[in-house]
């Protein structure tokens, strides 16, 4: 029989501050973390935006070694971090069993572009800073974040837009299941640049870019429930399943979520007045009605509690599903989801992808 897995630590970095505290203190407080951005900086088409305060990776992951580190990079070392301690021990005995999946969005928009443009612009097309080179690489993030941490497991990037964090959970859930490792960190991280702020004004329909640009990072470890038990390391949350499904053109994502939603509890064996807490991406437009709808749809006379990240800390793109599962977890409490209630993290992609994940108390 497969191991029952579980989520028995997390790590957060978002637009209330760097750690689980902020989060949970935000989020209870009802905190919006978007602010005005300083024009001056950011010359960019959005007037606000939610960046994580005070944020460097002199300041978090340390100045030796991190000068040209860039912030998706520095985002994601130092989420990872934040678990480290919490698996200190089967870390320094067998890293090789720990394996991270970290989800991205291009990587990092600011260095492929820097970047690009260094090497058209230059005295010579060479003259470009060498050190930099492998920030412009998607897994850049990954790879820093297992060498920071001595983390020598599987090691993998996954890329997915706002489903990012879903299908990164996903990927772990697999790849545990599949023999290769004993337990997974796995998460997403998003920067704010201003390359990524014109990237996305110029990909969104003219409804969407009201709603500003947010960053952040979100990790969690996934492991059998025995070894949390036997590491002391409390069970926050049973992971039940993850489901996707692929629509077409405008009128498909409602249909599809609803199914999804319904497969995926189907499977968990989860019960729609046992939801106590939905957690949707929201995006902008159409498709944040869409989502709402089809959730509404699945969960015929439930009452969860929405937890709506999006109305708070922006737009986070490949973060989004990440940070909502945190923001279940954060809400939820320091002993997680309790016996017989469930949450339900949910998105729809423009690109044509509906998702979601189902998790469980013990």
């Amino acid at each position: 029989m497969r191991s029952s897995l579980v989520i028995s630590a997390w790590s957060a970095i978002s637009p209330y501050g760097v750690g689980n505290a902020p989060l949970r203190e935000g989020l209870a407080e009802g905190r919006d973390a978007v602010a005005p951005l300083d024009r001056d900086t950011f010359a960019v088409p959005f007037q606000r935006a939610a960046l994580v305060p005070d944020f460097t990776a002199a300041r978090y992951v340390g100045k030796k070694g991190t000068r040209t580190m860039d912030r998706v990079t520095a985002l994601a070392v130092t989420a990872v971090g934040g678990l480290v301690e919490a698996v200190a021990e089967e870390l320094a005995a067998r890293p090789e069993q720990t394996a991270l999946v970290l989800g991205t969005g291009s990587g990092s928009v600011q260095s492929i572009m820097d970047f690009t443009r260094d090497s058209l612009s230059g005295e010579r097309p060479y003259h470009v800073e060498p050190a930099r080179f492998p920030n412009t690489v998607m897994n850049r993030a990954a790879g820093q974040s297992a060498i920071w941490h001595r983390i020598k497991g599987p090691n993998t990037t996954v890329a997915g837009g706002s489903l990012t964090g879903l299908l990164a959970l996903n990927y772990a859930l697999r790849l545990h299941r599949g023999g290769h490792c004993a337990r997974v960190l796995c998460g997403a991280a998003e920067e704010f640049s201003t390359q990524r702020a014109w990237l996305e004004w110029h990909g969104r329909a003219d409804e969407e870019r009201e709603t500003p640009l947010g960053e952040g990072a979100a990790v969690f470890l996934v492991e059998p429930a025995e070894d949390a038990a036997a590491a002391g390391r409390t069970a926050l949350a049973h992971v039940g399943t993850a489901r996707f499904r692929a629509y077409q053109g405008t009128d498909g994502p409602r249909e599809a979520l609803t199914a999804c939603v319904r497969s995926a509890l189907d499977t968990a064996g989860v019960e729609a007045g046992d939801l106590r807490f939905v957690a949707p991406l929201g995006g902008g437009g159409k498709l944040a009605a869409e989502e709402e709808q089809a959730v509404i749809d699945a969960l015929p006379g439930a009452h969860p509690e929405w937890i709506r990240m999006r109305e708070r800390v922006g737009d986070t793109s490949a973060a989004a599903t990440a940070l909502q599962l945190a923001a279940v977890l954060a809400t939820a409490g320091e002993q997680g989801l309790g016996p017989g209630e469930a949450a339900l993290v949910t998105g729809v992609e423009r690109d044509g992808q509906v998702g979601c994940a189902v998790a469980t108390g013990g």
